[in-house]
């Protein structure tokens, strides 16, 4: 099984339980986040919820062998903080692309928090404390809150949102596909949303192969189309070097169900592609 936290969001949700948890509980509960532990695992309304196999215990007058019972809930964002932050997302082109694609942008946090009067809210879209977290509960005999128990399931709800890190969205109380309908109403989501679609249109019939010229409504302004409306900026931002697109590979994120490795999968099949690239530019 792999290790939790392979990603940047799942290193930044592991450092969140670190820092409310010792160290004696957490490492005890990586033990028990393998599926010999954790018997049923289930995320519903944000709600995360888990049975965890304990151990006899005569020291806590435990007999026989227990079947725990683990909830875990992060404090949901407002609907008014959501609209802010959707409103911050929905003006910048990168943010909105990506997550389209079913991709976790690396400064999604950014749409969450500003300086100043620009600030959006108090919270942030990955946990940071103890009072990001609504609810940890278990109902084992330990006094410690977090316990191993809770340590356990929530380095599975990390192991979780490596493969899927648009399940962080959930926990906050905005579902995927409620996400991508705030993002496709925004002027930017709207335009990307039919890109990012892979459904297949339905063929219309037509009287020609070609398009067919329309008269145009007015005469053109010949110096608006030679001279423009607007002055070009002083500056213009760096240009990124070019990338392999890979966008079904990419859109199957870093760490995909089927890949176990510590590195990215993604990563990996880039830098392939760039070798064929590279090996094949004299042929070309």
């Amino acid at each position: 099984m792999s290790n939790p936290g392979r990603t940047w969001w799942g290193s930044r949700f592991l450092a969140a339980l670190e820092g409310f948890t010792d160290s004696g509980r957490l490492q005890r509960g990586r033990g028990y986040s393998s599926d010999n532990r954790i018997l049923e695992f289930a995320i519903a309304d944000g709600l995360v919820t888990a049975t965890v196999r304990g151990n006899v215990n005569p020291y806590y007058g435990v007999y026989k062998e227990p079947k725990y019972k683990t909830r875990i809930q992060m404090t949901p964002l407002a609907k008014d903080e959501w609209a802010s932050a959707i409103a911050r997302i929905g003006s910048r082109a990168d943010l909105v692309a990506r997550l389209l694609m079913n991709q976790m942008p690396d400064d999604i946090e950014s749409a969450f928090a500003g300086t100043g009067k620009a600030r959006v809210t108090t919270k942030s879209l990955l946990p940071r404390n103890r009072q990001d977290f609504k609810l940890t509960d278990c109902s084992c005999p330990d006094y410690a809150n977090p316990c191993k128990h809770i340590a356990g399931v929530y380095y599975r709800l990390a192991r979780q949102l490596d493969q899927d890190p648009f399940l962080l969205l959930e926990l906050r109380g905005l579902g995927r596909e409620q996400l991508r309908a705030a993002l496709s109403k925004t002027p930017l989501g709207h335009a990307l949303h039919g890109l990012a679609d892979t459904a297949k249109p339905e063929p219309v019939a037509t009287e020609s192969y070609f398009t067919r010229p329309e008269p145009a409504s007015a005469s053109p302004d010949y110096h608006a189309f030679w001279h423009g409306t607007k002055r070009l900026p002083r500056e213009l931002p760096a240009m990124r070097p070019a990338e392999v697109p890979a966008i079904l590979i990419r859109k199957g994120g870093d760490y995909p169900p089927f890949w176990d490795k510590d590195a990215s999968f993604v990563a990996l099949m880039e830098e392939l592609y760039l070798r064929v690239r590279e090996k094949n530019k004299t042929l070309l």
